[in-house]
């Protein structure tokens, strides 16, 4: 029986070189579906959010496509596939992740466990944020905010030491908790993990995709789940299984820049990802061509389902660029206060 707090015990489980479980051959499509792995709609609409960037950006001579948390490369590919020569010509991709190089990704894309610095273009963080390890704290009934500790064998818990200084202030600034018993997400760690990606770009667009909550809505009994064999399972961090907890969009966002929270749903309509079926019309005149769209159609609408994977949140923050224009028109845009 061993003891941890969450934060070192899911940095363990889930990147340990000896049996992580992001080190594992099958890799995260093994286990789970993210928007990736539902439809190439989802890489086509990256492309088209690169192209925009590269727009107003001015067509840099070099443009970045960073993919942060990169998986196994396949958005990375799919991406690059959409893309026409003349912006494949001034790309620099990187697929930014702890497992090794994917086979079959295109030789143009440079792998790498750290997030490139001085890049202008477009840094992409798909479901990363979620697994970048935090603490969990519950308040006792003494109303002490203490850490909770994990057995990294079984999964059960029990009350630590009383949260740190920084962890207390994170707590009372991003997530309240008075009551024995409130669960607090410490979300400090992907504040930081996020900041660091941000600070990456001299100019461009960072997007981060996760499930996610703000101020108004933060969970009452916390997130932190497991996903294994395409199943939720209980959060047991031996390796065996992805460790996850949702992302507190709000207090990730980096002040000082000009940022906009949307869900996937409204983001993927704004740069033309839609479920809408085509015209029944079209299967007399083009049957083929009325099978291909409907199928469209119906990714369209997986990827957008607000009670699915349209309903996460995607942050995005403006480093000293123009807003891209499709994502102009989406309500919410400020500048952050430092």
């Amino acid at each position: 029986m061993t003891w941890m707090r969450w934060a070192p015990a899911m940095e363990q489980a889930l990147y340990d070189p000896d049996g992580g479980f992001y080190r594992r051959s099958e890799g995260p499509a093994g286990h789970f579906r993210t928007s990736v792995h539902a439809s190439p709609r989802f890489a086509r609409a990256v492309a088209r959010l690169l192209l925009e960037v590269d727009a107003a950006l001015g067509r840099p001579e070099e443009l970045a496509l960073v993919d942060v948390g990169a998986g196994r490369g396949e958005l990375l590919t799919g991406v690059l596939a959409e893309l026409p020569g003349e912006v494949l010509a001034r790309l620099r991709p990187y697929g930014v992740e702890i497992a090794r190089r994917p086979a079959g990704l295109p030789s143009t894309a440079l792998w790498t466990d750290e997030v490139p610095r001085g890049v202008t273009g477009l840094l992409f963080a798909n479901e990363w944020l979620d697994n970048v390890p935090l603490d969990v704290g519950e308040v006792d009934d003494g109303g002490v905010l203490r850490y909770r500790e994990v057995d990294t064998a079984t999964g059960g818990e029990r009350l630590g030491g009383p949260a740190s200084a920084a962890d207390a202030a994170w707590a009372e600034r991003w997530w309240p908790a008075g009551h024995p018993g409130d669960s607090v997400e410490f979300g400090g760690t992907r504040d930081a993990a996020w900041a660091r990606a941000v600070a990456g770009l001299e100019r461009g667009l960072a997007v981060a995709v996760d499930y996610g909550h703000t101020a108004d809505r933060r969970p009452l009994f916390g997130t932190l789940t497991g996903f294994r064999g395409g199943r939720e399972v209980a959060p047991v961090p031996d390796g065996s299984c992805d460790v996850t907890a949702h992302v507190a969009l709000d207090s990730v966002a980096a002040p000082g820049l000009h940022s906009l929270w949307t869900t996937q749903r409204d983001a993927l309509r704004a740069l033309g990802v839609s479920g809408a079926r085509p015209p029944l019309a079209l299967a007399s005149s083009d049957p083929v061509g009325y099978l291909r769209a409907l199928g469209g159609a119906g990714e369209g609408a997986e990827l957008t389902d607000p009670a699915g994977l349209g309903a996460f949140g995607w942050l995005a923050q403006a480093v000293r660029m123009p807003v891209p224009e499709a994502l102009a028109a989406l309500p919410g845009w400020q500048t952050l206060t430092p």
